[in-house]
Protein backbone atom coordinates (compact mmCIF):
# COMPACT_ATOMS: atom_id res chain seq x y z
CA UNK A 1 0.00 0.00 0.00
CA UNK A 2 2.31 2.65 0.48
CA UNK A 3 4.21 1.50 -2.83
CA UNK A 4 0.83 1.99 -4.11
CA UNK A 5 0.60 6.07 -2.33
CA UNK A 6 3.95 6.44 -3.52
CA UNK A 7 2.78 5.89 -7.74
CA UNK A 8 -0.38 8.39 -6.34
CA UNK A 9 2.30 11.33 -5.34
CA UNK A 10 0.72 10.85 -1.87
CA UNK A 11 2.49 11.60 2.12
CA UNK A 12 2.63 8.14 3.21
CA UNK A 13 4.03 6.82 -0.02
CA UNK A 14 7.38 5.22 0.57
CA UNK A 15 9.46 8.28 -0.39
CA UNK A 16 6.53 10.78 1.05
CA UNK A 17 5.11 11.00 -2.41
CA UNK A 18 8.20 12.87 -4.03
CA UNK A 19 9.83 9.10 -5.75
CA UNK A 20 7.28 8.90 -8.01
CA UNK A 21 7.29 5.64 -10.01
CA UNK A 22 10.72 6.23 -11.26
CA UNK A 23 12.79 6.52 -7.57
CA UNK A 24 10.88 4.49 -5.21
CA UNK A 25 13.14 3.42 -2.38
CA UNK A 26 13.29 1.74 1.13
CA UNK A 27 16.47 1.93 2.74
CA UNK A 28 14.69 0.10 5.72
CA UNK A 29 14.63 -2.87 3.72
CA UNK A 30 17.43 -2.87 1.74
CA UNK A 31 15.60 -1.28 -1.16
CA UNK A 32 18.34 1.30 -2.40
CA UNK A 33 15.96 2.51 -5.26
CA UNK A 34 15.09 2.77 -9.15
CA UNK A 35 17.31 5.21 -11.43
CA UNK A 36 15.89 7.71 -13.46
CA UNK A 37 19.38 7.64 -15.18
CA UNK A 38 19.96 4.37 -17.80
CA UNK A 39 22.72 2.89 -16.18
CA UNK A 40 23.42 4.71 -13.25
CA UNK A 41 22.02 1.56 -10.84
CA UNK A 42 25.37 -0.93 -11.80
CA UNK A 43 27.76 1.57 -9.70
CA UNK A 44 25.59 2.07 -7.01
CA UNK A 45 25.46 -1.40 -6.55
CA UNK A 46 29.00 -2.31 -6.66
CA UNK A 47 29.22 0.80 -3.81
CA UNK A 48 26.78 -1.32 -1.80
CA UNK A 49 28.78 -4.10 -2.21
CA UNK A 50 31.90 -2.74 -1.29
CA UNK A 51 29.96 -1.51 1.85
CA UNK A 52 28.32 -5.25 2.19
CA UNK A 53 32.31 -6.84 2.36
CA UNK A 54 33.72 -4.16 4.11
CA UNK A 55 30.94 -4.41 7.34
CA UNK A 56 30.82 -8.63 6.82
CA UNK A 57 26.83 -8.97 6.77
CA UNK A 58 26.50 -11.68 4.56
CA UNK A 59 24.22 -9.72 2.77
CA UNK A 60 24.17 -9.59 -1.29
CA UNK A 61 23.39 -6.75 -3.55
CA UNK A 62 20.92 -7.86 -6.52
CA UNK A 63 21.25 -5.15 -9.24
CA UNK A 64 18.45 -5.25 -11.86
CA UNK A 65 18.51 -3.35 -15.19
CA UNK A 66 17.55 -3.59 -18.73
CA UNK A 67 19.20 -4.54 -21.69
CA UNK A 68 20.41 -1.50 -23.36
CA UNK A 69 21.69 0.04 -20.16
CA UNK A 70 24.84 -2.67 -20.95
CA UNK A 71 25.91 -0.59 -23.81
CA UNK A 72 26.82 2.03 -20.96
CA UNK A 73 30.21 2.65 -19.71
CA UNK A 74 28.79 2.14 -15.80
CA UNK A 75 28.14 -1.63 -17.18
CA UNK A 76 31.83 -2.32 -18.04
CA UNK A 77 33.29 -0.61 -15.10
CA UNK A 78 31.02 -2.06 -12.67
CA UNK A 79 31.35 -5.74 -13.88
CA UNK A 80 35.32 -5.20 -14.17
CA UNK A 81 35.22 -3.75 -10.56
CA UNK A 82 32.98 -5.87 -8.57
CA UNK A 83 34.82 -9.06 -10.15
CA UNK A 84 38.59 -7.56 -9.28
CA UNK A 85 37.21 -7.32 -5.64
CA UNK A 86 35.11 -9.81 -5.23
CA UNK A 87 32.16 -8.41 -4.05
CA UNK A 88 28.96 -9.98 -3.28
CA UNK A 89 27.17 -8.58 -6.10
CA UNK A 90 24.56 -10.56 -8.41
CA UNK A 91 24.08 -8.21 -11.91
CA UNK A 92 20.11 -9.58 -13.63
CA UNK A 93 20.24 -7.81 -16.98
CA UNK A 94 16.11 -8.30 -17.84
CA UNK A 95 16.65 -8.11 -21.61
CA UNK A 96 13.13 -7.69 -22.77
CA UNK A 97 14.71 -6.85 -26.67
CA UNK A 98 14.01 -3.38 -26.90
CA UNK A 99 15.81 -0.31 -25.81
CA UNK A 100 12.84 2.00 -25.48
CA UNK A 101 11.76 1.58 -29.57
CA UNK A 102 14.90 -0.21 -30.71
CA UNK A 103 15.20 -3.97 -31.59
CA UNK A 104 18.41 -5.50 -29.68
CA UNK A 105 20.20 -6.53 -32.86
CA UNK A 106 20.04 -3.10 -33.79
CA UNK A 107 21.87 -1.72 -30.89
CA UNK A 108 24.14 -4.63 -30.02
CA UNK A 109 26.21 -7.12 -32.00
CA UNK A 110 25.70 -9.89 -29.88
CA UNK A 111 22.64 -12.48 -29.22
CA UNK A 112 23.41 -13.07 -25.60
CA UNK A 113 24.60 -10.18 -22.98
CA UNK A 114 25.91 -12.67 -20.90
CA UNK A 115 28.59 -13.23 -22.53
CA UNK A 116 29.98 -10.21 -21.57
CA UNK A 117 30.82 -11.73 -18.38
CA UNK A 118 33.88 -13.07 -19.63
CA UNK A 119 35.75 -10.07 -20.11
CA UNK A 120 35.61 -9.49 -16.30
CA UNK A 121 36.46 -13.31 -15.30
CA UNK A 122 33.15 -14.04 -13.73
CA UNK A 123 30.29 -16.43 -14.50
CA UNK A 124 27.38 -15.79 -16.83
CA UNK A 125 24.45 -16.90 -18.09
CA UNK A 126 21.21 -16.77 -19.96
CA UNK A 127 17.73 -18.04 -18.97
CA UNK A 128 14.09 -17.81 -19.67
CA UNK A 129 13.04 -15.25 -17.86
CA UNK A 130 9.46 -16.25 -18.14
CA UNK A 131 10.37 -19.56 -15.83
CA UNK A 132 10.18 -19.05 -12.68
CA UNK A 133 11.90 -22.17 -11.63
CA UNK A 134 15.01 -21.51 -13.84
CA UNK A 135 15.30 -17.99 -12.41
CA UNK A 136 15.18 -18.92 -8.85
CA UNK A 137 17.73 -22.04 -9.55
CA UNK A 138 19.91 -19.37 -11.44
CA UNK A 139 19.51 -16.42 -8.55
CA UNK A 140 20.08 -19.14 -5.59
CA UNK A 141 23.24 -20.21 -7.12
CA UNK A 142 24.61 -17.13 -7.76
CA UNK A 143 23.47 -15.66 -3.95
CA UNK A 144 25.50 -19.16 -2.62
CA UNK A 145 28.21 -18.00 -4.50
CA UNK A 146 28.63 -14.61 -3.54
CA UNK A 147 28.15 -15.26 0.34
CA UNK A 148 31.11 -17.96 -0.12
CA UNK A 149 33.38 -15.04 -0.96
CA UNK A 150 33.71 -15.71 -5.21
CA UNK A 151 32.40 -12.95 -6.25
CA UNK A 152 29.37 -11.70 -8.52
CA UNK A 153 27.55 -13.11 -11.35
CA UNK A 154 25.98 -11.73 -14.35
CA UNK A 155 22.50 -13.05 -15.21
CA UNK A 156 20.68 -12.80 -18.34
CA UNK A 157 16.69 -13.15 -18.02
CA UNK A 158 15.35 -13.20 -21.89
CA UNK A 159 11.79 -11.81 -21.37
CA UNK A 160 9.02 -9.77 -22.92
CA UNK A 161 7.70 -6.26 -22.62
CA UNK A 162 4.05 -6.17 -23.12
CA UNK A 163 3.13 -2.55 -23.19
CA UNK A 164 4.76 0.12 -25.01
CA UNK A 165 7.90 2.12 -22.69
CA UNK A 166 5.56 4.74 -21.97
CA UNK A 167 1.65 4.88 -21.96
CA UNK A 168 0.88 5.68 -25.89
CA UNK A 169 3.68 4.40 -27.20
CA UNK A 170 2.11 3.15 -30.65
CA UNK A 171 4.69 0.29 -30.51
CA UNK A 172 4.72 0.18 -34.42
CA UNK A 173 8.39 -1.06 -34.29
CA UNK A 174 7.13 -4.40 -33.19
CA UNK A 175 6.97 -7.25 -36.14
CA UNK A 176 3.37 -8.77 -36.07
CA UNK A 177 2.90 -11.55 -34.44
CA UNK A 178 5.73 -11.19 -31.93
CA UNK A 179 3.80 -9.85 -28.74
CA UNK A 180 0.87 -13.43 -29.54
CA UNK A 181 3.72 -15.00 -29.32
CA UNK A 182 5.18 -13.76 -26.00
CA UNK A 183 1.70 -13.56 -24.22
CA UNK A 184 1.80 -17.40 -24.56
CA UNK A 185 4.77 -17.85 -22.26
CA UNK A 186 3.51 -15.71 -19.60
CA UNK A 187 5.32 -17.31 -16.45
CA UNK A 188 2.02 -16.70 -14.20
CA UNK A 189 -0.49 -19.67 -16.31
CA UNK A 190 3.02 -21.42 -16.90
CA UNK A 191 3.27 -21.65 -12.68
CA UNK A 192 -0.63 -21.99 -12.05
CA UNK A 193 0.25 -25.16 -14.53
CA UNK A 194 2.84 -26.68 -12.36
CA UNK A 195 1.42 -26.57 -9.23
CA UNK A 196 -1.85 -28.03 -10.89
CA UNK A 197 -0.22 -30.70 -12.62
CA UNK A 198 2.41 -31.69 -9.58
CA UNK A 199 -0.69 -31.62 -6.89
CA UNK A 200 0.56 -29.21 -4.93
CA UNK A 201 -2.05 -26.49 -5.43
CA UNK A 202 -5.85 -27.39 -6.14
CA UNK A 203 -8.07 -24.99 -8.67
CA UNK A 204 -10.03 -23.60 -5.44
CA UNK A 205 -6.34 -22.59 -3.29
CA UNK A 206 -5.05 -21.15 -5.92
CA UNK A 207 -8.45 -18.95 -6.74
CA UNK A 208 -8.55 -17.68 -3.01
CA UNK A 209 -5.33 -17.19 -3.33
CA UNK A 210 -5.64 -14.73 -6.12
CA UNK A 211 -8.69 -13.47 -5.05
CA UNK A 212 -6.30 -12.46 -1.67
CA UNK A 213 -4.00 -10.59 -4.09
CA UNK A 214 -6.99 -9.21 -5.72
CA UNK A 215 -8.18 -7.60 -1.99
CA UNK A 216 -4.67 -6.55 -1.21
CA UNK A 217 -4.36 -4.79 -4.33
CA UNK A 218 -7.72 -2.36 -4.02
CA UNK A 219 -7.01 -2.27 -0.37
CA UNK A 220 -3.82 -0.68 -1.60
CA UNK A 221 -5.67 1.84 -3.96
CA UNK A 222 -8.16 3.13 -1.33
CA UNK A 223 -4.90 3.74 1.13
CA UNK A 224 -3.53 5.92 -1.64
CA UNK A 225 -6.34 7.76 -2.41
CA UNK A 226 -6.97 8.46 1.05
CA UNK A 227 -3.67 9.58 2.20
CA UNK A 228 -2.88 13.40 2.01
CA UNK A 229 -1.34 15.15 -0.78
CA UNK A 230 2.46 16.42 0.26
CA UNK A 231 2.66 20.10 1.76
CA UNK A 232 4.37 22.74 -0.62
CA UNK A 233 7.13 22.77 1.94
CA UNK A 234 8.17 19.42 2.06
CA UNK A 235 9.40 19.37 -1.47
CA UNK A 236 12.73 21.61 0.49
CA UNK A 237 12.93 18.20 2.59
CA UNK A 238 15.34 15.25 2.35
CA UNK A 239 16.83 17.05 0.03
CA UNK A 240 20.16 16.85 2.08
CA UNK A 241 20.87 15.24 5.74
CA UNK A 242 20.82 16.99 8.22
CA UNK A 243 22.60 15.02 10.58
CA UNK A 244 26.13 16.40 11.67
CA UNK A 245 28.79 13.87 13.13
CA UNK A 246 31.82 15.43 13.51
CA UNK A 247 31.79 18.13 10.93
CA UNK A 248 30.94 15.68 8.46
CA UNK A 249 27.22 15.45 6.85
CA UNK A 250 26.31 12.01 6.80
Amino acid sequence: KYMMAELFGRKDGYCNGKGGSMHIADATRGILGANGIVGAGHNIAVGSGLAIQYKKTDQVCVCFFGDASTNQSTFHEALNLASIWKLPVVFVCENNGYGISVSQKRHQAITDISVRASSYNMPGITIDGNDLFAVYEAVGEAVARARKGQGPTLIECKTYRWRGHFEGDPTVYRPEGELEAWIKKDPIPRVEKYLLENGVMTEEEIKKMNDEVDKMVVEAIEFAEKSPVPSLESALTDVYSDIVEEGRVR
